[in-house]
């Protein structure tokens, strides 16, 4: 099948392609194409997931840094020149790939993520739009390849229509949880380009929650405050692990059909900035030692809020913080589209929605007092895990690598 894949994107490529995005776009796709499409998409969404932190310091957080990665990626695709080079650079692509092979990654990787979520126990679904004010001439190339992604809209005559059929794109992609994306303002008579990511993701837990296990408990928000959740409890068999380097004590919950988990990251219950502690130390290196199955086995008692978490987020200075440059300027370059220097994005916006219950998760677009980590030979007696306070949680793709969303709870509804 992987065989198969090739051979039609490359074929789309060749047969479509006037050297559009690269001096060479009719080359043959390199063959590690795909693994570099997300080579640096961890890294991405751990800076990301800080930068978002340093203006939400005390409150929850969540967002989709798979949804923002593509966003991003599609500005890469029609940019040029130093606009080109920012995003190449923010986004940590792989510097041996350039962007026809890029390109043809992410066409590869639309049609595998499509056909495994077929076959798949979970719905996950990712479209990208972008929407072109209807007077711009676009070049004849960029229609081919953009056959899908590329609309025009009447933004000139009608702003608010065109923001309202935005806005309902995204609310049927994510199957109604995320509504009103652009607020009203957002999109006016000089808009002239809107680049737009939609992601869903649809999950049952492997092992259930029992609803009649679920009562009301105490989450220490702070050592001195506190607020009562709907605690769900469950003992089985779960990775976990203590990680000295994190600070923190982890574990997995994989979904039904195991190709995605979502990760705990459990600070300890004395340390009152356990959270901060952790994220300090989520780098790249300690999220991998983490994600790459190195956990063991163990019988687990689980006790995990019942939650629901919405949060919209500015992105502007969260990416300009990031290396992304002039993305938001007037001097950007976006002349893949155009030929011209004619096209602008004014603003960023981003915003993520999740549920967790008994069944699993539907969300939308990390001291000596780890000294007992060592297994004996006694019987083994249950690990209790109780997320009674702040912690940061990852949903990650094992199969493509990928941090598909990410949180940090610290006051529970």
């Amino acid at each position: 099948m992987k065989t198969t894949l090739v051979l039609i994107v490359s074929i789309f490529l060749r047969s479509t392609y006037q050297q559009c995005l690269t001096v060479n776009d009719r080359k043959m796709p390199h063959p590690s194409g795909q693994l570099g499409l997300y080579s640096g998409q961890q890294e991405f969404s751990l800076a990301l997931l800080q930068a978002i932190n340093k203006i939400n310091a005390n409150g929850n957080i969540f967002f989709s840094p798979y949804s923002t990665y593509h966003a991003l990626l599609l500005a890469y695709f029609i940019s040029s020149h130093q606009t080109e080079k920012f995003l190449r650079k923010a986004l940590r692509l792989d510097p041996s790939l350039d962007k026809a092979d890029i390109f043809s990654a992410y066409k590869l990787d639309k049609i595998a993520t499509t056909l495994r979520a077929k076959n798949s126990t979970y719905e996950l679904t990712n479209a990208n739009r972008i929407y072109v004010a209807d007077q711009i001439a676009l070049r004849d190339c960029v229609i081919n390849i953009f056959k899908e992604e590329l609309l025009k809209k009447d933004f000139k005559t009608n702003p608010e229509l065109a923001r309202t059929e935005i806005n309902n794109w995204v609310e049927e992609h994510t199957n109604t949880m995320i509504k009103d994306l652009l607020p009203p303002g957002t999109i006016d008579e000089s808009t002239n380009l809107v680049l737009v990511n939609a992601a869903y993701f649809k999950g049952q837990w492997e092992s259930k929650f029992d609803p009649e296990d679920t009562k009301p408990e105490v989450f220490f928000i702070s050592p001195s405050k506190q607020t009562v959740v709907d605690m769900m409890h469950i003992e089985t068999s779960f990775n976990y692990d203590v990680s000295e380097t994190l600070m923190a004590h982890v574990l997995e919950m994989p979904y039904e059909g195991e190709d995605i988990s979502m990760y705990i990251l459990l600070p300890p219950f004395s340390k009152e900035d356990g959270v901060e502690t952790v994220l300090k130390r989520l780098t790249l290196e300690t999220f991998q030692s983490v994600v790459n199955d190195s956990m063991l086995s163990r019988q687990v008692k689980l006790s995990l809020p019942k939650f629901k978490l919405e949060h919209t987020v500015e992105l502007t200075p969260i990416l300009e913080s990031l290396g992304v440059g002039n993305l938001f300027r007037q001097d950007a370059d976006f002349s893949v589209l155009t030929g011209r220097r004619d096209l602008s994005v004014g603003a960023g916006i981003h915003k993520a929605k999740i549920e967790i219950t008994e069944e699993g998760t539907r969300a939308a677009a990390a001291t000596s007092l780890f000294s007992w980590r060592m297994l004996s030979s006694r019987p083994e007696v249950p690990v209790e895990f109780k997320c009674d306070r702040p912690f940061i949680f990852v949903i990650y793709n094992k199969v493509m690598h990928t941090i598909l969303f990410t949180g940090v709870l610290r006051r529970p509804a």
